[in-house]
């Protein structure tokens, strides 16, 4: 980090808590804000080396384990899955991600790659699993996409079949976030119980299941861990399938229903931090006699801003409620929230660095650093893409059923 970047850090100390006084929020909420301020302020991110992703990651996980903070992201073995509080997962991962974007990468895949056991696994297999990862002793995974099978599921080519009291696995899993460090991995395949979607299962499979393999580690313009992994012949007792044959698009769907408006949080927490750092150093930044902020040009950049974050988190937060207090489906809502939350991320960030002048592209910066880290948040777990699709679909279905009836 460079001393201007550390002269920034060291005047801002979190993101703001005024969206806690919103309806969406009560007690609980803002007493989890406050563990998660005081995770910070204790050094649970103190002291990260960042060149080595693998080894910071288990670190991460390991703290936020010790910590109690993992609770949000994985049920205990005797919840379910539909337990999972949306709020505190979205306010986890805003305010991780304003801070760290390893963190809140860490924190997130702890809960993405066991939502899926949760929702459908056996009660064995919860207790095998669940215990492991939300203590942060085992890092987990979420295997779905393969080389030309990420939006278009129903491609997948990796395959399992039955032989008696298994399944064999064959085929490549590519892009997998904590693929290579993982302890545990949400595997999907083609099991053939019908055409497309409607024939994929979900499985569970170990890191040191024989056949199971690591055969590229990927690097990415915001260092983390990535890699494709390959099944060659890796037999998995039935026990370890997740909900029924067949049934794997559907758990996939539900877990990523679950998750999608977390992204949309990190999002938040990114555009927060560049909106902080910009508005710290336009009021510093000496220009024509005056400040940098004191340029109507810089105001109405930070206008757009401010006003783009909180349409972003209104959206976001909506989600998170309607899932929580409702109990209601959030697909379309969680497609909009996230859409929405990483496109504006994008451009605020992007104002930012722009703000900073040079010193916006110079590594170690901080606004340099939220520059690489937001791009990604607009391709996984549905590109904005394919989120207007969802969105438009949700809007179609719901306009075909009889007035006063209930929509989707």
């Amino acid at each position: 980090m460079s001393a201007a970047s550390s002269l920034a850090a060291s005047r801002l100390v979190g993101p703001a808590r005024d969206p806690l006084d919103w309806p969406f929020f009560g007690p609980e909420h803002r007493a989890y804000a406050e563990r998660l301020d005081g995770f910070v302020a204790d050094g649970g991110l103190a002291g990260l080396d960042h060149t080595q992703v693998d080894g910071t990651c288990r670190t991460l996980v390991a703290r936020l384990g010790a910590a109690g903070l993992l609770e949000a992201a994985v049920p205990a073995p005797d919840e379910d899955g539909a337990s999972i509080r949306s709020r505190q997962l979205c306010l986890a991962r805003e305010t991780l991600a304003w801070h760290d974007g390893l963190a809140d990468f860490a924190f997130a895949m702890q809960g993405l790659g066991t939502g899926a056991i949760a929702l459908s696994g056996s009660e064995d297999l919860k207790r095998a699993v669940l215990p492991k990862v939300r203590s942060g002793a085992w890092l987990a995974a979420f295997a779905l996409s393969e080389k030309d099978a990420g939006s278009d599921v129903a491609a997948m080519a990796c395959a399992a079949r039955a032989e008696g009291e298994t399944y064999v696995l064959d085929g490549e899993k590519t892009w997998i976030s904590n693929g290579g460090i993982a302890d545990v991995y949400t595997v999907f395949a083609r099991t053939g119980e019908a055409p497309g979607t409607r024939g994929i299962s979900a499985f569970v499979v170990f890191a040191d299941d024989p056949g199971f393999s690591i055969t590229e580690r990927i690097d990415v313009i915001a260092p983390h861990p990535l890699a494709t992994i390959r099944f060659d012949a890796c037999r998995i007792p039935v026990g370890r399938r997740l909900g029924s044959a067949g049934e794997g698009f559907k758990v996939a769907m539900r877990t990523l229903d679950i998750f999608r408006a977390s992204v949309a949080a990190a999002a938040l927490g990114f555009a927060r931090r560049a909106f902080d750092e910009a508005v710290a150093h336009v009021g510093a930044r000496r220009m024509l006699g005056g400040t940098l902020g004191d340029l109507q040009l810089t105001q109405a950049a930070l206008g757009d801003m401010g006003a783009e974050i909180d349409a972003a988190a209104l959206l976001t937060y909506r989600a998170a409620w309607r899932r929580d207090v409702q109990g209601l489906p959030t697909t379309r809502e969680a497609a909009m929230a996230k859409m929405t939350a990483t496109e504006a991320a994008q451009r605020v960030i992007d104002r930012a660095v722009q703000l900073f002048g040079g010193r916006g592209v110079r590594v170690g910066e901080i606004v340099e650093s939220l520059y690489r880290e937001i791009r990604a948040l607009r391709i996984y777990e549905g590109a904005t893409e394919v989120q207007k699709l969802i969105i438009a679909r949700e809007v179609l279905k719901a306009a075909t059923v009889p007035r006063g009836g209930q929509g989707a």
